[in-house]
């Protein structure tokens, strides 16, 4: 698989975007209104977020991603929409005067994250119903599509999402949240971690028997393939035992800065490289080798094709 291929994959990204800003500062000392430090904000930035930062991802390796989402008629909402230009997505923004578009500020001093505030509401109905007929439409002219919920109401029709692209023959995969999967039920490939799949199909006490639940879950959810991923562990892959049972790519061995946006980056790559056409197994394979690059850098960050290959 060469970049050139992946260069022609057309990823359809749907899901919750946010604004992620960070407020970086000095701490010199502490307020005299309450035992809390004081920070002198000297700069700031805005990166995208949630499933804005998925599309990042994906574009960032040379795919030509359209997104699909809900957000505010607001300033956030327009810097979104920016910031999604610079990146070269093609955005699909419905904009609901309603709500506010969901960001995250944090307050970074001393190279460390004191403070995170989150400003968020659920879009309407209306909005999110006009979002599915437009779905329906995008598609068929796409190679691959991920669904990245982050449980901000954006994906409420995610069950019908799943159907259409199945009936049009496209993988689809899905980074979950919450403890009810089986609103992903019929997906291609899920990508929850550790601690995700620990609370939906509970805490294995042995490699076998983590084997034997994410099997069981795969069924009951009638997925073609699960994908754990372990942190330091790397990530476990499960499928039909017709295909080979289990997949277990280790961690790349390097130091950890911030893990911020590595599940972003992990389902971007393989849905590129799913999209590009790229077996399952090799596609897992370079998305653990993304992960490992990504998390060496600060915040929500992208891994470049000169990296990867």
């Amino acid at each position: 698989m060469s970049l050139a291929a992946f260069k022609k994959a057309r990823v359809l990204v749907v899901g919750d975007v946010m604004l992620d800003r960070y407020w970086f500062g000095d701490v010199a000392r502490i307020s005299p209104e309450a035992p809390v430090p004081v920070v002198h904000v000297k700069r700031s930035e805005a990166r995208l977020g949630g499933a804005a930062n998925v599309a990042r991802n994906a574009a960032a390796l040379g795919a030509h991603v359209t997104l699909l989402s809900v957000v505010g008629r607001d300033e956030a909402g327009a810097q979104l929409a920016a910031l999604l230009r610079q990146e070269k997505v093609r955005a699909q923004l419905h904009r609901d005067k309603s709500i506010d578009t969901t960001v995250k500020l944090r307050v970074i001093g001393r190279q460390q994250q004191l403070l995170r505030i989150d400003f968020e509401t659920t879009p309407g109905h209306e909005v999110l119903a006009a979002k599915l007929r437009e779905y329906r439409a995008l598609v068929r002219a796409h190679d691959a599509v991920i669904l990245s919920d982050y449980g901000k109401g954006g994906l409420a029709h995610i069950d019908a999402m799943i159907a259409a692209a199945s009936k049009a023959g496209k993988p689809v995969l899905v980074d979950p949240k919450g403890d009810d999967f089986s609103r992903y039920r019929g997906a291609t490939l899920l990508t929850p971690n550790l601690s995700e799949f620990n609370q939906v199909a509970g805490r294995a006490r042995s490699e076998a028997d983590l084997t034997n639940r994410a099997q069981k879950l795969r069924r009951s959810l009638r997925l073609a393939a699960l994908l754990v991923t372990r942190s330091e562990e790397g990530m476990t892959l499960y499928r039909d035992s017709r295909e080979g049972q289990r997949l277990h790519v280790p961690a790349q061995a390097r130091e950890v800065y911030d893990v911020t946006g590595a599940g972003d980056t992990v389902i971007a790559t393989l849905g590129v490289a799913l999209g590009a056409g790229m077996v399952m197994d090799d596609a897992v394979r370079i998305a653990n080798l993304a992960a490992g690059i990504v998390v060496g850098k600060f915040g929500t960050a992208v891994v470049t094709p000169q990296e990867l290959f």
